[in-house]
């Protein structure tokens, strides 16, 4: 279960489904809280027994001991026994919590807010509201008066402030003064001696041509700094309060450089919210447009789209137009390469949604809306085997060369990669779908689908060993990716070169070379592929390199996330518990369709040859067979655990023996 945590409001955990994990009792979550404070630094149980309790019971270590167990339960609820925790450790005197940057509202909140110092005024502006809605109360917000809890309420809180004036500085640096205003007047209501949010307001109104409310709002903030506090204001409102009186021409200008585009940029959406009523229903399909362009960007745009999507299509289904909402839903035609979601319950809620849709559209016609419609079922139920999405995939492929339309057909063949995993060895039908990509969308302009063509090809290729095919791949992504500012593309290419030297070249290097690509992962927005990746990598390449179980220090401290289940008996191996191997390898389900679908059956065909378990080698024999000249995992363009005949040899071999 991937666990992420919250800070900015009432302390919580929420599961890899977005749902809140039940956390017991108010010292609970003290104890939980203190630790993600301390940031992955060892709390000695001294120091928590005095941070919980002013007068410490007779039995405070102990009752500490069962509230770490109690988190540890509800945290990682499918930890077998006997296992370390990877989550809550106990390290020395005390306890950590070992969590990911990503995994913690208030990390994430200063990661963004780092972020947007450095980039141009509308990328900042986008990390600026990213930041800001990690917020859903007082930061701490159940220990009000804990001192331990109070300097971090502080800090988070004052790092708040800055973000909204930071956020209204870039909004007039956009020339969106008006946007910023009803923001900074209640921001200087609640915190009246910010005075750079009051020269920021009197700015904002006076650049509005509200010259009068300006000095206004200048003289307010003298009179509440005067009478109040008893000092003068400072020289920046001073100044300020004296350049309006002369109407200098430099207020006018905007404060940051900005480029041509930034500034087309402003004045054009300025023109369209002039334009269009705030009700009209064409700003639905515009946010759409918008939202499939960020979500290419990865990272926080990625994170925002998906978020917003949602919250695009409950408003069309609202407004009761099954056309409307057809086009809203069917317009986010993202390119998709990874086969397992970032965000189930997001996913879910879409597929349901089109679904709705396209029982109720009027019969005849919408043969476009439909197979937009179709085609998104495809694309986000790709996560499971189901007839449903398959037969959504053909439909909506049909629908598309009847029509021979160039960009429906690039749409509805994605969902049709995205439906090629229902058993190994598919690999030279994804070839062709890439292939196909790749000429449709050259010629008629599509560059993100072309990228996707190659990165599909590129993983195919990989599969069945032409590395020098893939590297053409490879290299024609990278050239587009350039040109066109697709900065996801070039992590994947990073992944397939750190899986090339996994396959051709030293253990050493091929190492590094995954390391070196996971941290590229780290904030990209995409969970689905990040979460327990480096370690299945890395396991892997063991397997490459004839080590039959994973070394103690990948058992001990990985995180595996999905693949945790599949995974686990091969840690099991590595303990020499073999006995508890055989027993989770009898109820261990397949694993899932998918990228990944034949590094994990090697690995479970690793661990089934280690304890003899006949069945599930039978199971895995008869899996991995139609991919007999692929090398495993390689068509994930991500990592491989050696040529897929190996392993049917051993297989095969132990069987008969058995």
């Amino acid at each position: 279960m991937n666990v992420t945590f919250g800070m900015l409001g009432p302390v919580t955990a929420w599961d890899d489904e977005g749902g809140p994990i039940a956390l017991k009792g108010p010292r609970h979550r003290a104890v939980l809280a203190r630790l993600i404070v301390a940031r992955g630094r060892v709390v000695p149980v001294t120091r928590l027994v005095a941070d919980l309790w002013e007068v410490p019971p007779a039995d405070a270590v102990g009752a500490v001991r069962t509230f770490v167990s109690a988190l540890r339960r509800a945290l990682e609820p499918q930890r077998r026994p006997r296992t370390p925790a990877r989550l809550l450790v106990t390290e020395g005197p005390g306890y950590a919590l070992r969590v990911e940057r990503g995994s913690v509202d208030s990390w994430c909140f200063e990661q963004a807010v780092a972020a947007a110092r450095t980039l141009p005024p509308q990328q900042a502006l986008d990390r600026l509201a990213e930041a800001l809605g990690y917020w859903r109360g007082p930061a701490l917000a159940d220990f009000p008066e804990e001192a331990w809890a109070r300097t971090e309420r502080s800090r988070l809180g004052e790092l708040r402030l800055h973000a909204l004036e930071c956020q209204a500085e870039v909004r007039l640096a956009l020339g969106r003064g008006a946007d910023a205003i009803p923001d900074l007047d209640a921001h200087v209501a609640e915190h009246p001696w910010r005075e750079d949010a009051w020269r920021l307001l009197a700015l904002a109104l006076y650049r509005t041509g509200r010259q009068g409310d300006a000095l206004a709002v200048l003289r307010r903030a003298r009179k509440l700094l005067v009478e109040q506090l008893g000092v003068d204001p400072g020289p920046g409102l001073r100044r300020l309060e004296a350049d309006i009186l002369a109407q200098e021409h430099h207020l006018d200008r905007a404060p940051g450089p900005i480029s041509s585009a930034d500034t087309v940029w402003a004045e054009a959406s300025a023109a369209y919210d002039r334009t269009l009523a705030s009700g009209a229903r064409a700003r639905l399909e515009s946010t759409v447009g918008l939202l499939r362009n960020l979500a290419v960007t990865g990272g926080g745009g990625l994170e925002v789209a998906r978020r917003h999507r949602s919250a695009v299509i409950a408003a069309a289904e609202e407004l009761g137009d099954p056309d409307l909402t057809a086009r809203v839903i069917g317009a986010y035609d993202v390119p998709a390469i990874w086969t397992r979601v970032d965000d189930p319950r997001h996913a879910a809620d879409v597929v349901a949604a089109a679904e709705r849709t396209l029982k109720t559209l009027r019969p005849g016609g919408h043969d476009v809306a439909r197979a937009r419609l179709l085609a998104t079922i495809a694309l986000e139920s790709r996560a499971s085997v189901s007839a449903r999405g398959l037969q959504a995939a053909r439909q909506a492929e049909q629908i598309a060369r009847d029509l021979d339309d160039p960009a429906l057909l690039a749409f509805a063949l994605n969902g049709v990669f995205m439906q090629t995993f229902y058993r190994a060895g598919l690999s030279p039908r994804r070839d062709r779908i890439g292939a196909e990509l790749i000429t449709l969308a050259a010629r008629h302009g599509m560059v993100t689908y072309e990228v996707l063509g190659h990165l599909i090809r590129l993983q195919a290729r990989s599969a069945l060993a032409d590395f020098p095919g893939a590297d053409r791949h490879a290299t024609a992504v990278d050239r587009l990716a350039e040109r066109n500012e697709l900065p996801l593309a070039g992590m994947f290419t990073q992944w397939y070169r750190a899986l090339r030297r996994a396959a051709t070249g030293p253990e050493a290097e091929a190492e590094a070379a995954c390391r070196e690509a996971a941290a590229r992962l780290h904030g990209v927005g995409m969970p689905g592929l990040e979460h327990g990746l480096l370690p299945l990598a890395l396991l892997c390449l063991r397997m490459r390199h004839g080590q039959s179980a994973p070394d103690a220090q990948i058992c001990a401290q990985s995180d595996w996330g999905p693949h945790e289940p599949w995974v686990a008996p091969l840690l099991l191996v590595a303990q020499g518990l073999g006995a508890e191997a055989a027993a989770v390898l009898r109820r261990l389900p397949d694993p899932p369709p998918g990228l990944l679908f034949e590094a994990l059956w090697s690995v479970v065909a690793r661990a089934a040859l280690a304890v003899s378990d006949r069945a599930t080698m039978e199971r895995a024999h008869t899996a991995l067979s139609p991919a007999g000249a692929e090398l495993a995992g390689a068509g994930s363009g991500l990592l491989t655990s050696g040529p897929v005949a190996g392993y049917l040899g051993e297989l095969a071999a132990a069987l008969r023996r058995t």
